[in-house]
């Protein structure tokens, strides 16, 4: 299963049915779920775990230094979970110990092609990030949440779960759950609507959402009046308690 150009580093652990293509470099510190295909031309370095039933095609570089100037040499991680699809040409980088020292991509991620995951990027499950999109250090981009191809995202955003955004979106400040956002900077424009609808959200589960997006956003309140609305709505969900709780934690203010 492994082709016989690649290099293997004996203190790399790959499980038995690991399939690792030509001229592929595995380095030391570096563990392999079972079911994994590494495709050509791949260069893994650790300390970087990979879980089961991942697909990296060729040319993917993943666990390489941060590229951060004060990065000194010290042991941090990449975390890759199972299921995911890592297309030709990605950059996965590993931490810093200025943050949690690790780099973690969780679950059933679809990641395009030449797509860059900086140092310190906490990336949730069943994310898919198109062609060309590019998280600066420090980004947390929650479940669901899809970027369209050439979105750029500035170091310490936070994305919020079933977000999307547009192609060539520049985001600069953090995105609520189920918003639609786009443009230079990136603004909002709606919820995202047809992506509930095919994670199986009801329709009294969309409108209770849309009722909160025009309080947060229609309705010329100050964030602090439109939460205060959002809770007075009396709408206790799960869905409301997601969103509540993200505009409570925003690190970089929210796009308005």
């Amino acid at each position: 299963m492994i082709h016989p150009t690649a290099i293997i580093d004996p203190k790399a652990q790959l499980a038995s049915d690991v399939t690792v293509g030509a001229y592929s470099i595995i380095g030391a510190d570096v563990a392999i779920g079972a079911g994994t295909t590494i495709g050509a031309h791949v260069t893994i370095e650790g300390p970087t775990s990979i879980g089961k039933q991942n697909t990296i095609y060729q040319f993917a570089s993943l666990g390489a230094a941060p590229q951060d100037k004060k990065y000194a040499g010290e042991p941090t991680r990449l975390e890759i979970g199972d299921r995911n699809t890592i297309r030709e040409f990605c950059t996965l980088n590993r931490g810093t110990v200025q943050d949690a020292g690790v780099t973690r991509i969780g679950h059933d991620n679809w990641i395009m092609a030449y797509v860059h995951i900086a140092h310190d990027c906490q990336v949730g499950n069943q994310t898919v990030l198109a062609n060309n999109s590019s998280l600066a250090g420090h980004v947390h981009l929650h479940d669901h949440a899809i970027l369209g191809g050439f979105t750029l995202v500035h170091q310490f955003c936070k994305i919020g779960a079933h977000v999307i955004t547009a192609v060539g979106s520049v985001v600069f400040k953090d995105i609520p759950p189920y918003v639609t956002a786009s443009g230079y900077d990136a603004s909002p424009h709606g919820i995202n609507a047809e992506g509930l609808k095919r994670r199986g959200f009801s329709s009294a589960r969309i409108t209770a959402i849309k009722r909160a997006y025009k309080l947060l956003y229609r309705n010329s309140l100050t964030l602090e009046e439109a939460k205060a609305a959002i809770i007075e709505q009396g709408e206790d969900s799960e869905d409301m308690a997601l969103l509540l709780n993200f505009l409570n934690t925003a690190t970089r203010g929210i796009i308005r």
